[in-house]
This record gives C-alpha cells, structure tokens and sequence, in this order.
C-alpha cells in the first residue's frame, strides 16, 4: 500500500511537470542575429554578442527602444542586465508606438533601470505620458538591491491589471493600473543629447525569457506586503479591503453626501462627469454659488485620502470634524481645513501668518512644511489626513507636511489668534463632517476613500 501510495504521488509529481515545465518559457534572444527584434525613435547601436544583446550610446539623437515585433498580454518576464553607472535606462512593458501620438512616439510602461544615487530600479515609470507610477522612495530595501557594476536580474509580473516588480529577488512594486492591457516588449538606450562624457557607454541584456501559459507556475508568492498603488479611479484595491477601507464617494452618484446645512445635494454649482466630482467656477464666492458639500455620515478617528486637482489661481479646502450652523449659514461650514490653494497665483497664499494659508496647511492655524512637493494646477495631487483620537497629521503626496494634537494648550493658543476664536470648542469635537468646500473655484475630487480607526 505504501509502494502503490508513493507511485501516485510521483505520477502527480511527473504530471505537474509537464504541464509546468521549463518549456513555457520563451526566449526572446533566438541564435546570433536580433531576429524578431526592429529599432525605433533613437539611432543608438544595438548588437548581439555572444547571446548577449549590447546598447551603446551615441550623441545627438533621442532615447532608442530595441522592440519585440510580437505584442504580449499576461506574462511573467525575467532578464538580466548591466548598466554603466552614468546611464539611465529602462526596459518598456505593454507599450506602444502609434503614428496618431507623438508622431510614433514609444511609450508606456517601463521598468526603470536606475544606477543613479536615487536607486529606483525596478520602479514603474510611465514613459512619454502620466511619467512615475510607482516610485521606490517608500521601499529602502529593493532601492539597496541594486548592484552597481554588476549584473542585475528582474522578475516582472503582468497579469491583468496587476504590475509586479523584483529585484534581484527583492520585491519593487505593486501596481494597479488599466491604461493598456497588452503591447511590446522593447530594450531602452536613454538619449544623452550632446554630452560628450557618456557617449559610447552601454548597457546590456542577457537571459531575457517570457512565459504566456501557465503563469500560476511561476508568479512569485513574496512581496504581497507591498503596498498596492492603484491609478484607477474610485476603485478599492484587494488590500485596501482587507485593510477595511471604504470608498467615501463611488464615482457617479451624489450617495453618500449633501449640500451643507441642507438635505439634499446642491442642485448646482457642482459636476459629475468622467468619475470626477467637481466645484465649477462662480467667480471665487466662498460657498456663494452651489454651496459646499459634506458627508451624511460623521467621522471621529480615521484615515481618509482624496485626489485633487486645481485649476489655476485656485481656492478650496477639505475640512473635517465639521459642525454645521455655527455661522449662522453664511460662507462655509466651520471646521478643521486642509487647505487646497494655488499657492503661485491665489494672494491668500500671502496672508495670515508664516504661510499658513498655503496649500496642505490647517488653514489660519499651522503652515505646512515649506519641503512640500505640490503638482502644478492641471494636474492630480494626493491629500491623506490621519486622525488618531486627538493626534492629526496632513500628508501632501506621500509626504507628511504637518502633524498637532488637538485640545492642548498650544492648539488652543493658536485658534485664540486666528478667524476661528470665535467658536466655541473649535477643532474638538469628538465626531464630524467631512467637507469639500465651494470656493467659487473649478476644482476636481477623486479616489475619496477612508477608513475608520
């Protein structure tokens, strides 16, 4: 019984061999001549030498991209690679090269091949469109990983929506992302315009292999840690849930929120179009025109992020423990602000006291770090505020710009010396709204998440 009980398993053994075996992968360097391969956009030298295809730098011309001239979908790619130390470079993913954009243009995902001090290879950058996806400053070790001088290896996951990135066997990335769902694969030469010092120089690529059948035989199980990065807006991602985040807004409807001190969702003054919610320009009334909006439900401790984007010279705030009637239904609703404000074109960036009107502030109370890194009006920023029973922090893309403890004697100090000392027990209340506030301004909301602590 045991002979026969071990002679299965070894069948089941044998099987699974062959249905995972080593021939699903594919070799995308075949015999000594870059067949299956076409050069576009730069004129950087491409060879194969000795199975191992070499990039050389040349003056004058553009970034240069080795393409596959078959598309792939799902798979999970390996290679390995050296690059000299003074190159930036990247191997291109799911990418395209259309005649309708930018006159043929590569672009889409690339996995950075990064020597610099900043050591973000292996990260995700989105080449000639939205630019960094997943960036590796939250992730010292993979950013450790990399070996100057030496030859490096990548395991790359593309399964669905799903990106996975390592390093030498150190886990990189985790992103969420629709933009494409299949394309090339290309080998990139970065272009370094007229600088004499790095021509010349290469970077080379040696095991490049793809598996597109049985992909469950070779995803890699660590690195499920990492934190996911979605770009797909109003959506939670798998660890979100399991992390018990909610989705504050879903993207098309007004469930879930209210005018201020009203029943009902303004009738006006706010647009609900392509999963974006947004205050349309009135001239900059303070709550003057569709009013400002708050959620049903109140909020005590909790995590709660926003994606915004200002439009020029713009004016606005997400407020949180608000209370409504306080004044008395002229202007906004009171409450604690992060301010949202074009802090180059609005002159309230100038008032107050040292900067604590610009934007990702507690308005009128305690300035955000002058380090803060703000994208340009047109473009998407984060805002994440964290409140921990009376402990509150302001984080501006990732970064944390300011942190106070409500209730004590310097918070009450600076709410005596600021437009809200008027208020009775300003910014301590146990529970409240959550607002975004009319401005008069055209500002856009996304991603409204939270979570509750």
């Amino acid at each position: 019984m045991k002979i026969k009980h071990l002679s299965i398993i070894t069948a089941l053994v044998l099987l699974s061999s062959m249905t995972y075996g080593q021939d699903d992968w594919v070799d995308l360097i075949k015999g000594k001549t870059l067949k299956g391969w076409k050069q576009l956009n730069g004129n950087a030298k491409y060879e194969l030498i000795d199975g191992t295809i070499v990039g050389t730098t040349i003056n004058n011309t553009p970034n240069s991209f080795l393409v596959t001239k078959k598309d792939y979908a799902d798979f999970v790619l390996e290679f390995d690679f050296k690059v000299d130390p003074k190159l930036n470079s990247g191997v291109q993913i799911r990418s395209h090269s259309l005649k309708e954009y930018n006159n043929g243009r590569v672009h889409g995902y690339q996995i950075e091949i990064d020597p610099s001090d900043r050591a973000w290879s292996a990260g995700i950058y989105d080449e000639a469109r939205r630019g960094w996806l997943y960036p590796l400053d939250k992730n010292p070790k993979a950013q450790k990983a990399f070996k100057q001088n030496g030859w490096n290896h990548y395991h790359i996951e593309a399964i669905g929506n799903n990106l996975r990135t390592w390093i030498n066997g150190v886990p990189a990335t985790n992103l969420i992302d629709d933009a494409d769902a299949s394309g090339f694969i290309a080998l990139q030469v970065h272009g370094i315009g007229r600088d004499k010092s790095k021509e010349g120089i290469q970077i080379m690529w040696k095991n490049i292999r793809i598996a597109t059948e049985n992909l469950d035989a070779y995803i890699w199980k660590n690195g499920r840690e990492l934190k996911q990065i979605s770009t797909i807006p109003n959506t939670l991602t798998d660890q979100e849930k399991a992390n018990d985040w909610k989705l504050l807004w879903d993207g098309g409807t007004t469930s879930g929120w209210r005018g201020a001190n009203n029943d009902a969702f303004p009738e006006g003054g706010w647009e609900l179009s392509n999963q974006t919610l947004s205050v349309n320009e009135s001239g900059g009334g303070e709550s003057a025109h569709g009013g400002d909006i708050v959620t049903i439900k109140q909020f005590g401790s909790f995590e709660l992020s926003i994606d915004f984007k200002l439009s020029t010279g713009a004016n606005s705030g997400i407020k949180y423990f608000v209370t409504e009637g306080q004044n008395n239904g002229v202007g906004s609703a009171i409450g604690l602000e992060f301010q949202l404000l074009d802090d180059k074109e609005h002159p309230d960036a100038n008032n107050g006291v040292g900067g604590n009107r610009t934007i990702s502030s507690l308005y009128d109370l305690i300035p955000a770090s002058e380090s803060k890194k703000v994208n340009a009006p047109g473009k998407w920023n984060n805002a994440r505020i964290v409140v921990d029973g009376n402990h509150v922090e302001h984080w501006l893309n990732n970064q944390l710009v300011l942190e106070y403890t409500r209730g004590t004697q310097m918070f009450r100090a600076l709410v005596q010396k600021s437009k809200y000392a008027k208020y009775p027990n300003f910014g301590e209340h146990k529970q409240g709204h959550i607002l975004l506030q009319d401005h008069g301004n055209h500002v856009s909301f996304r991603n409204i998440k939270i979570r509750e602590l």
